[in-house]
């Protein structure tokens, strides 16, 4: 958490309060609370990051789960989801993680 927070230039409750709202993901570890840095794009959360973790807890996945999907290699997209929102290919990765709802 503190790797987030100093890159996002906030403090930790500043990351907790993120983690709370749904715009980061936060998994629990044996060394306590995990959030992975790959959801941020240099200092600031992963364009439409946000609304894909939406449709993924709609469709009842959990943190962990959603973080599962996100870097999961597919090669049908190619890569991962998480990269492709890094990549700026977010309407694909919003289509598919809306149609895990159904």
């Amino acid at each position: 958490m503190t790797e987030v927070a100093e890159r996002m230039g906030i403090g930790p409750t500043g990351v907790r309060d993120l983690v709370k709202a749904g715009h980061l993901l936060s998994v629990q570890t044996d060394e306590g609370v995990r959030i992975p840095a790959e959801q941020l794009d240099g200092a600031v959360i992963v364009k439409h990051l946000i609304p894909v973790l939406t449709l993924l807890r709609d469709a009842g996945y959990s943190s962990e789960e959603a973080l599962r999907w996100l870097t999961t290699p597919d090669d049908t997209i190619p890569g991962t989801p998480l990269t492709a929102l890094h990549e700026n290919r977010a309407t694909e990765i919003k289509r598919r993680a809306q149609a895990l709802g159904f």
